[in-house]
């Protein structure tokens, strides 16, 4: 089997590397948010004045 050129080496790492890249950035952008907006929950704080 003849060996590869390096240039061909290089052209076939850049292809699998897109091939890679392109393929996780449309899985992650595949999802979509939830768009639910929850309410903010309020605290209820209770102040008193401890005299001693």
């Amino acid at each position: 089997m003849p060996q590869m050129m390096p240039m061909e080496w290089t052209l076939l790492y850049i292809t699998f590397l897109m091939t890679f890249l392109m393929f996780n950035i449309m899985n992650y952008f595949a999802q979509s948010p939830n768009t639910q907006m929850k309410m903010k929950e309020t605290i209820n704080t209770h102040k008193t004045n401890w005299k001693w």
